[in-house]
């Protein structure tokens, strides 16, 4: 089953690239093209695609608060954030609101592939600066909350403890024993219990627990 993508881009010439990488790679699959956030907040729930790339500065609607308001509708969608340059805040905004990674505008062809496939595989393709300030984020000290973990099963805190170790989804099926398929269930499951939308989010309460 080829890897279903949506593009949100305002630059019509980088827009209609993308699309062609996307539709003319075997495996994949170009399922919509956008210009502005508004257009994919109405269009993107209904496809529910595997895979968004979400162009971080959006007219209108940016992309991080797109990213915020597609995300609780679209639980299972992973989000790749396209930028010009590394916004080191910026960057972190879109993954707190729910983007699973980055790509800068300027990378190639097969960058870009293997930042889908990892994404899908349950990577968060992103460089060790941005990954620095997202663990700084987990390290300042905060009121401890109530430990939303104790209403997880066994086999749900197993499959977040490999998470945190950075394991991804078929990793996790692999050692588990199970298909990728119930990974992806048990973590839509461990999401709903700690009411968070994001990886990060799980993994952040699962080491402060």
């Amino acid at each position: 089953m080829p890897i279903k993508v949506a593009i949100v881009e305002d630059n019509e010439k980088l827009r209609a690239t993308l699309g062609r990488v996307i539709g003319r790679t075997e495996g994949f699959q170009c399922v919509g093209m956008y210009a502005t956030g508004e257009e994919a907040l109405a269009a993107i729930p209904g496809l529910r695609p595997d895979v968004v790339l979400m162009d971080i500065n959006l007219p209108g609607l940016t992309g991080v608060e797109c990213v915020r308001q597609l995300k609780p509708q679209c639980p299972e969608t992973q989000f790749i954030m396209l930028t010009v340059y590394e916004d080191t805040d910026n960057i972190f905004n879109a993954l707190a609101a729910g983007a699973t990674g980055y790509l800068l505008k300027r990378s190639s062809r097969e960058e870009l592939l293997q930042a889908i496939r990892d994404v899908v595989s349950g990577g968060s393709p992103m460089t060790t600066h941005i990954a620095r300030k997202v663990v700084q984020s987990f390290q300042r000290p905060t009121p401890r909350p109530p430990d939303t973990t104790a209403e997880l099963s066994p086999r749900e805190r197993e499959v977040l403890d490999l998470l945190a170790q950075g394991f991804l989804y078929k990793e996790i099926a692999d050692r588990l024993g199970v298909s990728y398929e119930t990974v992806h269930t048990h973590i839509r499951r461990i999401y709903e219990k700690l009411q968070v939308r994001t990886r990060t989010e799980a993994v952040a309460k699962f080491l402060k627990r």
